[in-house]
């Protein structure tokens, strides 16, 4: 198995009925999250989310793949190369 990676992943949430179920997802992972930082901008009435994670890439993965699948909700991941 790969070893664990540190990642930063960015959500967008467009739809704020979707942030119950983002954090829910979030809440799931606690295990791998290092630390969070939300913004709301209300003015444009979207959140910002950033994660920073200490996990194996496919745990990534999957955690990302999930957030991706919540509609109203964007996220990308950087990943650590070592």
């Amino acid at each position: 198995m790969e070893d664990k990676r540190i990642a930063v992943a960015a959500i967008v949430i467009d739809e704020q009925s979707a942030a119950v179920e983002v954090n829910r997802v979030l809440h799931d992972h606690s295990d791998i999250i290092i630390g969070r930082m939300g913004i709301p901008y209300k003015e444009r009435g979207i959140s910002l989310i950033s994660v920073a994670l200490d996990a194996h890439p496919d745990v990534i993965s999957s955690l990302t793949g999930r957030l991706g699948k919540i509609q109203g909700v964007s996220v990308k991941a950087a990943i650590s190369k070592k």
